[in-house]
């Protein structure tokens, strides 16, 4: 139940963080696309400011989850910060949410239901080998890597798309690597985590995953980018957990067949929720680097 309401209240936070700095990064220059000074402009928006704290947040609640549970567990539940990006989206739209959003919330809900009660994710033997542990490593870092090149070849709608998915991998692995810390700390403290390689892979890919999420949000709409963000984290955490860090879960026919149509459910609410209405349309005037209005 814990780990449950640790990885609630880390969608939440996500959820609310992902609008806000949206909001901002719409207003941000768009010659500082996918450069980090795009990050130095951002941090002069209070607005942003405000949506990274609540990231900041999430990525803590988020990693107190990953400390006791298992990666195919909390991802599906850091899956629902759509519905908490609806939920403020949706006061600060005034948009009603209509059958698509109803719908999405209801698929969403029951698809996270329905992967966690057929899964029984678990803790297996322990983590797998090195090679293993890195070719699983290299194929989604790999393709957030393609992902991210193909990009710049697209109309601003799609490359926002693949960038909010390369940055949706990069955050599977970085909750993996998160996963891996938090095991360090309890069998060994706080000392010996800084020994080994992983607490700077996470610094390395949240730092690239945030450029990469920032430049999606300010070259399109909210609902160009966040469907794909949150769908892409969940299934790259689970396919870590389960490819490297031991995760198990159930592999019945019967198992395996609602397993696949919870995920299916998942992926398809994130789609409607994040292109309703409610969600961020930008703003067609770029604004002053500074300004902090919300509206």
């Amino acid at each position: 139940m814990a780990v449950f309401l640790l990885g609630v209240g880390a969608a939440c936070c996500l959820g609310l963080g992902f609008v806000l700095q949206q909001r901002a990064a719409a207003r941000a220059p768009l010659a500082d696309f996918l450069s980090f000074r795009l990050l130095l402009d951002l941090i002069r928006m209070p607005d942003w400011l405000l949506g990274i704290a609540f990231f900041v947040s999430g990525l803590v609640l988020g990693a107190v989850a990953l400390a006791y549970g298992e990666v195919s567990l909390v991802e599906p539940l850091t899956a629902t910060n759509l519905l908490f990006a609806m939920a403020l989206s949706r006061w600060l739209t005034k948009q009603p949410l209509g059958w698509s959003g109803w719908g999405g919330v209801a698929l969403l809900a029951l698809g996270v239901t329905a992967f966690i009660v057929a899964g029984r994710p678990s803790g297996g033997s322990g983590p797998a080998g090195p090679l293993r542990h890195w070719l699983v490593f290299g194929i989604v870092a790999g393709l957030a890597l393609l992902l991210t090149i193909r990009s710049r070849r697209l109309p601003p709608s799609s490359e926002a798309a693949l960038l909010a998915l390369a940055a949706g991998l990069l955050y599977g692995l970085q909750d993996a690597l998160t996963r891996v810390c938090g095991q360090i700390i309890r069998d060994h403290g706080i000392p010996p985590l800084f020994v080994h390689w992983q607490p700077y892979g996470i610094a390395v890919l949240g730092l690239t995953g945030l450029l990469l999420v920032q430049s999606a949000f300010e070259t399109a709409p909210l609902r160009m980018s966040l469907p794909s963000l949150t769908a892409a984290q969940p299934l790259a955490g689970i396919a870590c957990g389960v490819g490297f860090l031991g995760d198990r879960l159930r592999v019945t026919p019967g198992a395996l067949a609602w397993e696949a149509a919870g995920l299916a459910a998942v992926v398809i609410g994130i789609i409607l929720l994040g292109r309703h209405p409610a969600m961020p349309t930008g703003v067609t005037e770029r604004q002053p680097v500074g300004a902090s209005r919300i509206n």
